[in-house]
């Protein structure tokens, strides 16, 4: 699943549908709250410190589930000290993860991803599924 959200809060709910379908279609196994509040997080980022509207793609299977949310903003985003006024965000997308980051797009915008397993470890990070989508390649 590959979709543009508009640029407004309600996107955020909009976003939520979407995944709790594609979670039907893969019959993804892994805790679908955190899939839910994974996404929440993302899209509320994309949108509160992001550019324009935010793009989400989802690639999924019964045990690992990819998601990538992009938008026109430059900056990438850096893990903050937690709390009530910065808030929690990619905090709680680290932890809930198996693997997350963020890569420029090439010609403009960024994508901040992150990958979840229906059985993961926290003591273990599985490697990272193929680069976000548009984004820029390393030379090698």
């Amino acid at each position: 699943m590959d979709t543009r959200l508009p640029e407004e809060m309600g996107s955020i709910t909009a976003a939520r549908r979407l995944i709790a379908e594609v979670l039907r279609e893969c019959g993804y196994q892994g805790r679908q709250e955190d899939v839910l509040l994974v996404v929440s997080e993302l899209v509320t980022n994309a949108l509160v410190h992001g550019e324009g509207p935010p793009g989400l793609r989802v690639l999924g299977s019964g045990s690992r589930l990819r998601i990538e949310v992009r938008d026109a903003g430059a900056e990438l985003p850096e893990l903050r000290d937690p709390g009530p006024a910065r808030g929690w965000g990619l905090h709680v997308v680290r932890l809930l993860s198996a693997a997350w980051g963020s890569a420029p797009i090439e010609g403009g915008g960024k994508t901040v991803w992150c990958e979840l397993t229906a059985h993961q470890e926290l003591t273990s990070r599985p490697p990272a599924l193929d680069p976000p989508h548009g984004a820029a390649q390393d030379g090698g």
